[in-house]
């Protein structure tokens, strides 16, 4: 969430102050990232853009109703379907929690916190996998990894079938869709991991790292060494399927608000501050980069 906020704010011109602080225990109610404006203080990442919009930093102003739609259809899948195979990535799979998130993370925490934190986050992602995707018929923890992992991978080939040839997935302008996919890609692009599954999918999608690559170069000032390995799965009938999936969850949307219009951006009036969780210093946009 936190890649996501900051990209969302670069898009629709927020000015924020990112502050790291070095345990999730000194925020309100222990959630980050937490904005704070004035006397305000939010938390969880939907409310964070919803007060963002009502100060009229919109980054979807220009969209149309079905556009508005869309989005709201995509952010759902991107939820339901990648979001279980990027927390196992991190959090679940061995050889990654242990070389890459734990030290990461516990680096960043203060001693004794740094020896129970990480291993709490662990134990939560693995309930919330469970919980989500661990019904019938998926009854062992192997059948639910190699299911979420499948369906991740098609989400990916659905994504980058939905961009094309296009700079951002509704044109020349980024989005909230835009600051969403980039929030949900980025950590699975550039961070280094011994178990690379979902990575290694995500580089054979051209597109898709470029969009990376392009938000990170224009929004974030990072120069993007090197390029992904070119090739595209062909859509199956898995694709499809997520396709009519998304398509349908649009027309819903569309028919329950046919008037899906934000109000319009204005000059920032007041410095607003965003703290994150432990990630990494200000300095370095890789460093920030986390589920």
């Amino acid at each position: 969430p936190q890649s996501l906020l900051q990209a969302y704010a670069k898009f629709s011109g927020a000015p924020l102050t990112v502050n790291t602080i070095n345990s999730s225990w000194r925020a309100p109610k222990g959630d980050v990232p937490v904005l704070i404006s004035k006397d305000i203080v939010i938390s969880q990442p939907a409310r964070i853009l919803n007060f963002l919009r009502k100060q009229k930093y919109n980054a979807d102003y220009e969209l149309s109703a079905k556009q508005g739609a869309d989005t709201l259809a995509y952010i759902a899948l991107l939820e339901e379907i990648l979001l279980p195979a990027l927390l196992h990535t991190f959090w679940v799979e061995a050889e990654n929690y242990c070389s890459v998130t734990k030290p990461w993370f516990a680096s960043r925490i203060p001693f004794p916190l740094s020896l129970y934190l990480p291993g709490k986050m662990s134990r939560e992602a693995l309930n919330r996998i469970l919980l989500t995707r661990g019904g019938p018929p998926l009854y062992s923890l192997t059948e639910v990894e190699a299911q979420i992992y499948r369906d991740a991978k098609e989400c990916l080939n659905l994504l980058s079938k939905r961009l094309g040839t296009s700079q951002f997935f509704f044109g020349d302008t980024p989005t909230t869709l835009d600051a969403f996919v980039f929030g949900f890609l980025a950590p699975i692009y550039k961070v280094c991991f011994p178990r690379v599954q979902l990575q290694e999918h995500l580089k054979q999608l051209p597109n898709l790292c470029r969009f990376c690559d392009d938000v990170l170069t224009c929004y974030f000032r990072l120069t993007v060494s090197g390029h992904s390995p070119a090739g595209q799965d062909t859509a199956d009938a898995n694709l499809q399927k997520l396709t009519q999936l998304v398509n349908k969850e649009s027309n819903l949307i569309e028919k329950m608000d046919d008037n899906l219009r934000k109000s319009p951006q204005h000059p920032p009036r007041k410095l607003t501050t965003l703290k994150l969780a432990a990630g990494g210093e200000e300095s370095s946009p890789l460093n920030r980069l986390s589920p």
